[in-house]
This record gives C-alpha cells, structure tokens and sequence, in this order.
C-alpha cells in the first residue's frame, strides 16, 4: 500500500472505531538464527492473520548476545478494526508494551461492544486456566474442575436467557 493509501485505511477506521497502536515484541532463544524468522513469523503470519487487524507493519531489531542466549525485539504499527480486536490481539500474543497512536483522546465504546469484550476476555481465561490445569491436575481432579466449568457456563446462560426474558 502506498503511503496515502495507508492514511485513508486508517482514518476511515478510526472513525468507525478502530485503534491504532504500536506494539513491542522481544523474543529470546539460544541460537540467533532462530530470532528473526521467528519474529518475521509473529508479524507476517500471525498477527496479520489475526481477527480484527486490519494492517500491521514491524521493525525487527538485530539479535543481541545477553548471557547464554540471544534476543529480539520488534516494533509493529498495527491497525485494528476495534478496542476488542486490540484486546484480542494483546491477551493472545502478550507484548512486552502497548502504546495507542489513535485515537488520541478517548475512545468510545457502545454497552454492547464493552459486553462482547468481556465475554470474550472471560473465555480466553478459560481456555488459559484450563491448559494450565490440564499440566497440573490429576485426571480426576481435571475431569471435576471441567464439570464445574460446564456447570458455570449453563448457569451464566440460564442468567442471560431470564435477562432476555424480562
């Protein structure tokens, strides 16, 4: 995209309330070789493919030796389509910081976008809790915690469906 192109993108979707931010990536590994594929790997294949993310650009800083092993950081400009994209986006891949270019003085967020978004934040702790407890529960006491969490999950949709209702 050409430089103008790239300005008309992202000023129609910050008026339809998209974000835009700087990301900052570090990744460490014990051979150098290894750093920069997988950072061009990170922006390239998984950030750009993520839902929500309009564009994303990076600068990939050169390895350096710390001890017994190397490490990278990158710098990636990422436009998204939404606060729960960017949400999405820094919950699922954990950058090292967050700084939003745009807006630059408020964002704005309808009741039901901001419910979206927690629903969504509660289920990526879900998934996250259970991959933990699945490493460190016996099969038993893992099988007892999924029961509790499907249990939880028709409670909160019988809670929604009497809210409908009303």
């Amino acid at each position: 995209m050409a430089k103008n192109e790239v300005e008309e993108v992202t000023r129609r979707a910050i008026e339809n309330g998209g974000v835009l931010a700087k990301m900052y990536f570090d990744m460490q590994s014990e051979k150098k070789e290894d750093l920069q594929p997988l950072m061009t790997d990170l922006i390239s294949n998984r950030l750009l493919k993520t839902p929500g993310v309009l564009y994303c650009m990076g600068e990939i800083n050169e390895p350096i030796q710390i001890e017994n092993a190397y490490s990278t950081s990158a710098t990636v400009t990422i436009l998204l389509k939404d606060l729960g994209a960017l949400i999405n986006v820094a919950f699922n891949y954990v950058p090292a910081g967050v700084e939003i270019l745009k807006p630059e003085k408020e964002v704005s967020i309808k009741t039901s976008e901001l419910q979206s978004m927690l629903v969504d934040i509660s289920n990526i702790a879900m998934q996250y809790s259970q991959f933990i407890l699945q490493r460190v529960l016996s099969k038993e006491d893992f099988e007892k915690v999924q029961a509790e969490m499907r249990n939880r999950e028709r409670v909160g949709k019988s809670l929604i469906d009497k809210k409908d209702g009303e």
